[in-house]
């Protein structure tokens, strides 16, 4: 790693594989990181020093394109060359290979044992330039929590600069020297447990790529299911889980440096989804684990909840009315005290992620996703036979729902909508199983049915807030009619065909049995 106070470093050349799980750490923080039980009972390994890294590319970004790293560090009085190639990194924990050596101010990649690698770095050799850099202080100590088991904890705290621009930086990464993965979350955990710790896949090169280019962070939709009919259903189960929480992540991350409410949205959709997992593949999990973590994800959706639902209510049923030219004055105060209690319920919803409430539940997730074992189904039991019986359970869920709405009732409407959200969902985790051409036509038109009636749902709630809102002011009463008898029409539309279109999907031919 190239510490501080370790003159065995510059003498060698060395081609490591890295298992690493990489937290961010609220700076508010940093002194009960420092003061933490584990780490005042953990020698410092070398003396705190401050790392300077330089991140090199072509003009065209082509070392960025093939998902590989090459920086220069200065550590003290050591220069450092140090190559990485790509890694998944999942639930913040990677595993991926480096090759570093000294450096003596002209890059030499001899010791690169990847021959597709180091021929690409000679090829581009002459034409890397600097691109960004880091500049961080790092403290590493090294524990020992169990027998047979070694890991560095490093803490960096600095920034990330290129072209007058920078951005902070504070994270704890800890190294596996000797144990397994397991043992770095059970360290994570340990952790968490008192501070907000969140862990986290984007990387230092990642950031400094996307503030090089200029790039705000973006919204993370869900993956592209990635089954393959070979699979277990639990290791399909898995691979679905660690997708949804690399949604949660990334959306966690980007809410806390953007305004744009996307954010908080998507992060709830990951949520949701991992919940409609575990609905889809019980019968192959542990009954435990399916109880604990729809529980958990539901009340973790709930806690961010509030703003979202406001935030629709005023894009869905008061920015329409407002932007007629129509609304009386009541509609206006209505809409300014929407905006209050959205601008309170968003600052709600970050105090939550900036305290780390959603960090230990992402570690302690990835934690048993890589241990997870069947429930009572069997191992061998064939992926595409269990994904048909199971779609077709979703839809007869879906039609008993449907027969319950007829009264057009909105908790039954509601209902309805959920359950064919989860027939959705469990199509587009098990579309590589099944037929892909009827199957996204289906989903297309269960996105339009769910659309409806998420409008109808969102019409009534904001119908009862608004009288809420109202109570005896006169003025907003009449603001609150006005909005309700604006949407009336569109309203009485969809209640008339709404479930009529519906049945046409439910009653139809199923599109896993075509083909």
């Amino acid at each position: 790693m190239g510490l501080r106070g370790n003159p065995i470093t510059a003498q060698r050349h060395t081609r490591s594989q890295e298992t690493e799980l990489k937290l961010t750490l609220n700076p508010a923080a940093l002194e009960q990181l420092r003061a933490h039980p584990v780490l005042a009972r953990a020698p410092l390994v070398g003396t705190p020093g401050v790392l300077e890294n330089t991140y090199y590319d072509t003009p065209e970004l082509q070392l960025k394109g093939q998902r590989m790293a090459l920086r220069t560090r200065r550590d003290g009085d050591l220069l450092l060359q140090t190559v990485k190639c790509a890694s998944a990194s999942v639930g913040g924990l990677s595993a991926r290979p480096e090759w570093e050596k000294p450096f003596t101010g002209a890059f030499d990649f001899s010791d690169v044992d990847q021959a597709g690698v180091r021929q690409l770095l000679d090829k581009l050799k002459p034409e890397l330039v600097p691109v960004f850099t880091t500049h961080f202080e790092r403290s590493t100590w090294a524990l020992a929590p169990t027998p047979g088991v070694q890991i560095l904890l490093m803490l960096d705290q600095g920034s990330i600069a290129t072209q007058g621009r920078s951005q902070p930086l504070c994270e704890v990464e800890l190294e596996l020297v000797s144990g397994n993965p397991r043992d770095l979350y059970a360290l994570a955990l340990q952790l968490a447990r008192d501070l907000p710790l969140q862990p986290e896949d984007v990387r230092k090169a990642q950031r400094g790529y996307r503030l090089f280019l200029g790039q705000a962070p973006k919204s993370q939709r869900a993956r592209p299911s990635r089954l393959e009919a070979n699979m277990s259903p639990v290791d399909a189960f898995r691979q679905i889980a660690f997708d949804c929480l690399a949604q949660w992540q990334g959306n966690a991350s980007g809410a806390l440096e953007s305004e744009d409410p996307e954010f908080i949205h998507q992060l709830r959709v990951a949520l949701r989804r991992l919940r409609s997992a575990l609905g889809l593949f019980e019968p192959a999990l542990p009954a435990e684990f399916v109880e604990d973590w729809t529980t958990q994800a539901r009340t973790l959706a709930e806690e961010l909840g509030h703003a979202r639902d406001l935030d629709v209510m005023l894009a869905e049923i008061l920015n329409p009315v407002l932007e007629s030219g129509l609304a009386d004055q009541g509609c206006e105060r209505l809409a300014g005290l929407i905006h209050e209690a959205r601008e309170r319920a968003r600052a709600r919803a970050l105090q939550i992620l900036r305290q780390g409430r959603h960090g230990y539940p992402m570690l302690k997730l990835a934690a048993e996703l890589h241990t997870l074992d069947s429930g009572n189904l069997d191992k061998s039991a064939n992926l595409a036979t269990f994904a048909r019986l199971q779609l077709k359970e979703l839809r007869k869920k879906a039609r008993k729902r449907h027969a319950a709405a007829t009264g057009l009732e909105a908790e039954r409407l509601h209902a309805l909508r959920v359950s064919l959200k989860r027939l959705r969902y469990g199509l587009e985790f098990l579309l590589p199983l099944i037929p892909e051409k009827p199957s996204v036509r289906y989903l297309k038109t269960l996105a339009e049915h769910q659309d409806g009636l998420g409008w109808l749902n969102d019409e009534a709630q904001a119908r009862a807030q608004l009288r809420a809102w109202a109570g005896d002011d006169p003025e907003l009463r009449s603001g609150a009619a006005f909005v309700a008898g604006w949407h009336a029409p569109h309203m009485a539309r969809l209640q008339r065909d709404i479930l009529g279109q519906v049945a046409e999907d439910l009653w139809s031919k199923a599109p896993w049995r075509q083909g």
